[in-house]
């Protein structure tokens, strides 16, 4: 995503210590999972405990000492030698920025709050940092390693003062590097020390944050990825993978075939031979084959199905994503013996799948796996603004995503570490990774970017990056595809190393030239398009085949704004920004982005005030944010979902902007920091239900769209539509419905354009689809506030981030509806120590006809604090006099039996009101 504006169709290590060349070809196993960097602040003066280092094991830097090398006068080899005294020194976890250190530990201010960030001097990252920790051995007798990536920017490393690798070798934050210590460890205690360089995306190859966000003032430099200290003996193990060959279109029958390759390496200085034993969990097949090496040879050893029948899989286990099939994963282990003791062993999981992204007859990219059409609900990732991992929030972020219905999470950049991947491929969630635009990464070719320009070393850069994240992440069965270009399509020299690359590691899904709309030599056309809108737009647009509507692959789009919930906002900005926000709708916001482009509201704040009045105060605003967000964000994923199987130019895949923010932001997300869930949210998870009826905005039809696996029949639709008062305008009953799997739709009626223009004296009216299956029972439910006066779009006037909209819909209407009653009772079932649901049921009592719109279900704390996480089977639901419905929500147990946990219950046109659970 640009920072600046696009045109609208775009937008040498020493010989002693060399075990990976610049090149990267040459890549060690995933790295160990973690702890979560910076998560346990100390004191200044505290250092780490020494890693300590098992024979034949492999074990992360638990943490480091750092400081500012302008702060440290003493030299190198002082620094990273034993007992060097770190007094003054502050506490880093194993993968921790600069910056999320110093916060952990109190030297800096919450960025998070307010402009709090502002008060951060970036100076004091303008030098380089030291990172420096200990490890222990209990002997020499192994040879031992240093395995590592996730530099930013760059590092000269040192081990037991000498040092085994400069700054120029040890660049970009993706790059791998294996560094051979044997001849300079002890038993007993040892030091690295890293002095990392300061970053800048502009001239690193690196990562920034675009327009996402407002950059944390260290620019993450530091080390955000883990450490290894590794012992084996003569002979290694590299670049262990499984290829796989999966028969389609015929995948529930299989057979699939399985290829495991590994590089075998002595690093001995006398020859060897290792006995290499491959085993795959799960199908009880276990291959045998002996390496006879000459010293510091390398050699390829391939296990194949031709030589190793058993390698052929008649029935195998497939991998699905989530809502398509099980999630099903096979586990390689590979180990090398020498003289009858093991010297080096892997193990690492991965998944069959069969993924295919061909071309259409409309040139958009649509993808299949396992031979199933695959209509791409995707939505951009973000990092966390300092880099911090976490597990479980990680975890609890995909979840919400897959609540949503998303099946897919692109990253442009920021890459996440192994244990991100590991969650996808357990979950069933789909990854697009990808490189970053605007920045360095698109210097030689963006020139609406901030990018420089490549030299030499750049290249080489870059190629190792890919070769590294190619061998990282190729036997994850969750990675769709791999973007080597985002805004721009990389030059024909870089295209080759980054194809060639992908070809080493036997990469095996689709790779994309460019997320917009390019065509190069070797790749071909993108299949893909990158036509905004970044910022608001109507609920209609989405229908419309042009621009950012409902047809091809667009790989980045969204209305702009997400304003998140009352709460959160109270958590995020001041009391003064607080009243900015609603009272000057074309201010400045900090936390919304700091491009030019979108460092207001105004578009956002306009079209709220035309279409549902001007807010009286703060609650009034997020009410009507909250409502136009549902609205807006449901009419995208319906309106794919919608054209998805037209004859003509159909959908294949969208990619919401964005999912999340690392950030407490304003700006592009479904989901907010807290994770707690709004408008956009619920509109996301409405859109998205597996059996689903929906509404047209330009056509006024009514579709029932169908993304199980089978079809389905019986079903009954009713369209019933509403004045404001309540009044009854059309009611129709639609019965005997049909409709196939996998994304198939059906019309169930059309609603006459006389009545949907008869919505009464405001122009504003309701429309209350339900769908219910054979048996009777609702499966879908679906609401609509509509305009009896359209939304009027300028496509004349189309820049690359929105279209203007020159007459906006009335839906001021809805002020005037009548209250509503809502009452509800709730119960809490603990089920484990840490899990818990509430079931409420809420019913509308209101003795008139008002409906009770967008009624809003919070579970809080005995300060009225929501507690997050939470998933709810359906929330921010509409129920008219009469009707009830019983959401549940799964979340964690907060604490001891008898904690106060209350349901919060609010919506458009009812009163907050409280209740409090009981227990079974």
């Amino acid at each position: 995503m640009a920072q600046l504006p696009r045109p609208a169709h775009t937008r040498r290590l020493r010989a002693a210590a060399v075990a990976v060349a610049l090149l990267g070809l040459l890549l060690a196993p995933a790295a160990v999972p973690s702890a979560a960097a910076s998560r346990v602040p100390a004191g200044p003066g505290s250092a780490p405990t020494a890693t300590a280092v098992a024979p034949g094991g492999t074990a992360a830097l638990t943490g480091y000492a750092i400081r500012s090398a302008a702060e440290v006068p003493d030299t190198a080899a002082a620094v990273s030698t034993p007992g060097y005294a770190t007094t003054g020194w502050h506490r880093a976890g194993p993968r921790s920025t600069v910056l999320a250190a110093l916060v952990a530990d109190g030297t800096h201010p919450d960025p998070f709050y307010s402009t709090d960030q502002q008060r951060i001097p970036r100076s004091d990252f303008a030098d380089p940092w030291w990172y420096r920790s200990d490890f222990t051995l209990p002997d020499t007798s192994e040879r031992t390693s240093l395995d590592f990536g996730g530099v930013i920017s760059a590092a000269d490393v040192y081990v037991n003062g000498r040092q085994v690798a400069s700054a120029a070798e040890v660049a970009g934050v993706y790059t791998r590097h294996e560094l051979d210590i044997t001849d300079l460890v002890r038993a007993g205690t040892n030091t690295v020390a890293f002095r990392i360089r300061p970053n800048d995306p502009r001239k690193h190859l690196t990562l920034g944050w675009l327009d996402w966000l407002q950059p944390p003032p260290d620019a993450n430099m530091g080390i955000v990825r883990d450490v290894l200290v590794r012992r084996r003996g003569p002979v290694s193990l590299h670049d262990a993978h499984v290829v796989t060959s999966l028969d389609v279109p015929s995948p529930e029958a299989g057979p699939a075939e399985l290829t495991v390759k590994a590089r075998v390496r002595n690093d001995s200085p006398e020859p060897a031979t290792a006995t290499v034993t491959a085993a795959i969990g799960g199908t009880g097949i276990v291959l045998r084959e002996d390496v006879t090496l000459r010293a510091r040879e390398t050699r390829t050893l391939v296990f194949a199905p031709d030589r190793h029948r058993r390698l052929r899989l008649q029935r195998p286990a497939l991998w699905w994503p989530a809502g398509m099939g099980p999630q099903n994963l096979y586990g390689l282990h590979l180990t090398a013996t020498v003289t009858g003791s093991r010297s080096d062993s892997v193990r690492h999981t991965f998944g069959i799948r069969d993924v295919k992204a061909p071309l259409d007859s409309a040139g958009a990219r649509r993808y299949t796996i396992n031979g199933r059409p695959l209509l791409i609900r995707g939505a951009g990732w973000s990092a966390d603004e300092l880099l911090r991992w976490d597990t479980t929030a990680a975890e609890d972020r995909i979840k919400a995503a897959l609540d949503a219905g998303l099946n897919t999470l692109r990253l442009e950049g920021h890459i996440e570490p192994d244990e991100f991947f590991d969650l996808a491929d357990r979950h069933g969630m789909l990854m697009l990774p990808g490189w970053e635009c605007c920045n360095k990464w698109e210097g030689p070719v963006n020139p609406t970017g901030t990018g420089e320009k490549w030299n030499d070393a750049d290249r080489l850069t870059a190629r190792a990056s890919m070769a590294a994240e190619a061998a990282r992440l190729r036997d994850h069965p969750s990675v769709l595809s791999f973007l080597i270009g985002s805004d721009f399509a990389p030059d024909a020299r870089t295209e080759r190393d980054y194809l060639d690359a992908l070809r080493a590691a036997d990469w095996p899904t689709p790779v994309v030239p460019a997320a917009s709309a390019v065509t190069t030599a070797l790749s071909g056309p993108s299949g893909m398009r990158m036509t905004g809108p970044y910022d608001w737009v109507p609920p209609s647009y989405w229908y419309d085949k042009r621009e950012g509507g409902a047809t091809g692959f667009n790989s980045e789009t969204s209305a702009g704004p997400s304003i998140p919930t009352l709460d959160t906002l109270r958590r995020t900005l001041s009391p003064a920004e607080l009243e900015t926000l609603w009272k000057s709708p074309s201010a400045p916001q900090y936390h919304r982005s700091p491009s030019r482009t979108f460092n207001t509201l105004k578009l956002f704040n306009d079209a709220l005030a035309h279409r549902y009045g001007a807010p009286r105060s703060l609650r009034d605003y997020v009410a009507k944010a909250q409502l136009g967000q549902y609205e807006n964000v449901r009419a995208q994923f319906e309106a794919y979902a919608r054209n998805a199987t037209d004859s003509a130019d159909p959908s294949t895949g969208l990619v919401y902007w964005m999912f999340n923010s690392g950030w407490t932001s304003l700006h592009w997300q479904l989901v907010d920091r807290y994770l707690d869930q709004g408008g956009a949210y619920y509109g996301a998870k409405k859109a998205n239900e597996p059996l689903h009826i929906q509404y047209s905005y330009d056509d006024r039809t009514v579709a029932v769209v169908n993304r199980r696996p089978g079809a389905v029949s019986g079903l009954t639709a009713r369209i019933a539509l509403f004045g404001t008062d309540g009044a009854s305008l059309y009611d129709r009953t639609v019965r005997g419905l049909r409709v196939g799997g996998d994304g198939a739709r059906t019309t169930a009626a059309t609603v006459p354009a006389v009545v949907a223009a008869s919505g009464g004296p405001d122009s504003t009216y309701l429309a209350r689809l339900t769908l219910t299956d054979s048996a009777g029972r609702e499966v879908s439910r679906n609401v609509y506030w509509l305009s009896t006066r359209p939304d009027v779009l300028d496509y004349d006037a189309t820049d690359w981030y929105h279209t203007p909209t020159t007459t906006y819909g009335d839906l001021t209407g809805l002020n005037s509806l009548a209250a509503a009653t809502v009452t509800a009772t709730a119960r809490t079932t603990r089920h484990a120590a840490s899990h818990s649901t509430t079931t409420v049921t809420v019913r509308n009592t209101s003795s008139g006809n008002t409906p009770a719109l967008l009624t809003d279900l919070h579970l809080v704390d005995g300060r009225d604090a929501p507690v997050l996480p939470v998933r709810w089977n359906d929330n921010q639901i509409s129920l008219w006099p009469g009707e009830s419905a019983v959401l549940t929500a799964h979340h964690r147990t907060a604490g001891p039996a008898g904690t106060a946990l209350r349901v919060r219950i609010s919506g458009w046109n009812t009163p907050t009101t409280h209740i409090t659970p009981s227990s079974p």
